[in-house]
């Protein structure tokens, strides 16, 4: 049974599209000034990054934080409700 998480941004984005947008759309340097962590920062590739985000909590709510900053729309109806 699938649930329905009208509220969660990352609700069928998998980590590795995660990743892969956020390297298309900084690159990896900016990635690793903004984010310092090693699968970043030395030799990195989609995989590497992949296999130490799923491994590593923190950092992979850093990135998640920083791809939801990044890519989610605000909310139009912000301005309107009370």
């Amino acid at each position: 049974m699938t649930q329905q998480q009208p509220n969660n941004p990352l609700h069928g984005v998998t980590l590795e599209q995660v990743v892969v947008k956020l390297e298309a759309h900084f690159g990896w340097p900016v990635l690793a000034d903004t984010i310092a962590i090693n699968c970043f920062k030395n030799d990195p590739s989609v995989k590497s990054s992949l296999k130490f985000l799923r491994k590593t909590p923190w950092a992979r709510t850093k990135v998640e934080d920083l791809y939801v900053a990044t890519f989610s729309e605000p909310d139009p109806w912000a301005n309107h409700r009370k």
